[in-house]
């Protein structure tokens, strides 16, 4: 059983875990009782941000439409459509090692798809989570579970693995947003 993180907290990664250099990072939720008549869909996406918290080039956004960053070091496995299953609902895989030394902090969120058209927001989403494991292991190295503490927003970013003093560390953020992915791509950096 991994370290559980609560909002705020943070975490060393690699140095309480000597040699680790693959992870996966699994994020899930699930939806509660909706009938608005069209899909729910959450999406998993990831920035690579440098010292400035923002991205260098729209490469830098891994998600289902841009899988896999440049350096190989960052890759989205998949879109689940319905978040239906147990376990996680999508995953990031992330070669520490090669990370770009460009990159400072590689920030986890959740968007709900055309959240505002379809009047969806995480008010309406429970049980979400991320958690950190050894890809080669597969042993749950932190997981943080998100709560019940969202209404409108349409996005969330979960959580953000960081380097500091040569070492990875993790933060539990757990900070919604309203405008959902549009928003934070524009936070980011990057044009829309």
């Amino acid at each position: 059983m991994g370290i559980s993180l609560a909002k705020g907290q943070k975490v060393d990664l690699t140095k309480g875990n000597p040699g680790l250099t693959k992870v996966v990072v699994g994020l899930g939720w699930d939806v509660n009782k909706y009938d608005g008549g069209v899909d729910f869909d959450l999406d998993a996406s990831c920035f690579l941000l440098d010292a400035t918290g923002k991205c260098g080039a729209d490469t830098d956004f891994i998600f289902y439409n841009n899988a896999k960053h440049t350096s190989g070091a960052v890759e989205h496995t998949g879109d689940n459509r319905t978040g239906e299953g147990e376990g996680d609902d999508e995953q990031v895989s992330v070669n520490l090692s090669t990370v770009p030394a460009t990159v400072d902090k590689i920030a986890f969120v959740i968007t709900i798809h055309d959240g505002e058209a379809r009047g969806q927001n995480f008010g309406q989403v429970s049980n979400s989570f991320v958690r950190i494991m050894n890809e080669e292991t597969n042993e749950e190295l932190i997981r943080y579970d998100l709560g019940e503490d969202f209404s409108i927003e349409t996005a969330v970013v979960v959580g953000e693995l960081y380097r500091h003093a040569g070492e990875w560390k993790f933060a539990a953020v757990g900070s919604g947003y309203q405008g959902g992915l549009a928003s934070l791509v524009r936070d980011y950096g990057l044009d829309v």
